[in-house]
């Protein structure tokens, strides 16, 4: 089925991505991998090309879309060369720019904003702790007031971008009394003393994308480093986290799809028994049913890009996306894989080393599981 959500400035926009990856990035996708994150250059050159600033206004070195269409162009062209790229490039612009975009003063823009469009700042995002997963309500990082500044104590750890980032934006309970109503953000400086990357940690697939573990022992914060009001983080993370969750659809659909293209041409080029395997009739049930699967999941997804772009996606609609879409990458993904036989099974082949860069999705951004009760609770169970 014919798309009919982009006109042609996106898909110009998508052919000066994909331009980019083929000549900056793909040359280097084993580099980042051996080294378990993109390099400085990767960032860089991205800055370069203007894939950082989507989300940034003009002044501060942003080009300031205004179309999130634009976000999941970048974010599906991403997606078909590896799961690492729209996880990293991702967190850092389209999941945590938005914070210091909008819940900072002109100050703070101009001290982070600038450095973040151009690859010089990179960002990564501190929710998740050990022990807590989704639940962020019950985060056990503090900040304790002291003079003019405060005193930031604790862990978390999942991190994309967290052994590289210049910026991690931390939650972080200031009123533990108020409960959830008691968390406030910080943008912390990874060089500022008592911070530290515990292990970048060893994934089952991803092996591209900088993941770790972050400690913070009596880091000393200012209250110029406060991101948006005291005791706000958590209603912000709540009206941030269905971008990430699109994100995340966007993602799944993107990958699988590619994949499952390149699964189509080897089940014609592949011989059994003396014909292609993709004469045989349960082949062509299975690639039938997947490929239907895909359609009507991309014409959901694409509906809800349409609805954030307006301004009207709901943090419901956004859970449904995440948790169907990542289902539907995990299920045609595995199938992709049973239909390369053996070969399914050889990291040399594309296929091996997305099924297993896919299984993630069903877990963060929030769990599947924890998607399913926020679309329960509206139903009023």
């Amino acid at each position: 089925m014919t798309r009919e959500i982009y006109d042609e400035d996106h898909e110009a926009f998508r052919a000066s991505v994909k331009e980019f990856l083929d000549r900056e990035v793909v040359p280097h996708l084993d580099t980042y991998d051996e080294n378990h994150g993109l390099d400085r250059e990767f960032w860089l050159a991205a800055g370069r090309a203007g894939l950082l600033g989507l989300e940034i206004p003009e002044e501060f070195g942003g080009s300031e879309a205004g179309d999130y269409r634009f976000n999941a162009v970048l974010t599906e062209e991403l997606a078909k060369v590896n799961m690492a790229l729209p996880s990293c490039l991702g967190i850092h612009a389209d999941i945590t720019a938005p914070y210091l975009v909008h819940l900072t003063n002109d100050e703070q823009r101009a001290r982070w904003l600038p450095g973040v469009a151009s690859g010089e700042i990179v960002l990564a995002i501190g929710m998740t702790e050990p022990g807590g997963g989704s639940d962020l309500a019950n985060l056990k990082t503090t900040a304790v007031k002291d003079g003019d500044g405060w005193i930031l104590n604790g862990s978390k750890t999942f991190i994309t971008n967290g052994g590289s980032a210049d910026i991690v934006l931390v939650a972080a309970r200031t009123a533990p009394e108020k409960k959830a109503k008691g968390i406030s953000l910080f943008a912390v400086d990874t060089k500022a003393p008592g911070f530290s990357v515990g292990r970048v940690l060893d994934k089952v697939g991803q092996d591209g994308s900088d993941t770790a573990e972050l400690a913070f022992e009596n880091v000393r914060v200012s209250d110029d480093d406060l991101v948006g009001p005291l005791d706000t983080g958590f209603i912000a993370m709540m009206e941030f986290l269905p971008q990430e969750r699109l994100g995340t659809a966007i993602t799944g659909v993107a990958h699988a799809k590619q994949i499952l293209e390149e699964t189509i041409q080897y089940a014609k080029d592949r011989v059994a028994f003396g014909v292609p395997i993709g004469k045989f009739q349960n082949t062509q049930f299975l690639l039938a049913e997947l490929v239907t699967k895909i359609e009507v999941t991309e014409a959901y997804v694409d509906q809800c890009v349409i609805k954030h772009t307006r301004k009207e996606l709901t943090a419901i609609d956004a859970a449904k996306a995440k948790w169907w879409a990542t289902q539907v990458q995990s299920e045609v993904l595995d199938h992709c894989v049973q239909i390369h036989g053996g070969y399914g099974y050889m990291n040399e082949y594309r296929v091996a080393k997305a099924w297993r860069d896919a299984r993630v999705t069903k877990i963060w951004a929030g769990s599947n599981e924890i998607m399913k009760m926020l679309i329960a609770r509206d139903l009023g169970l």
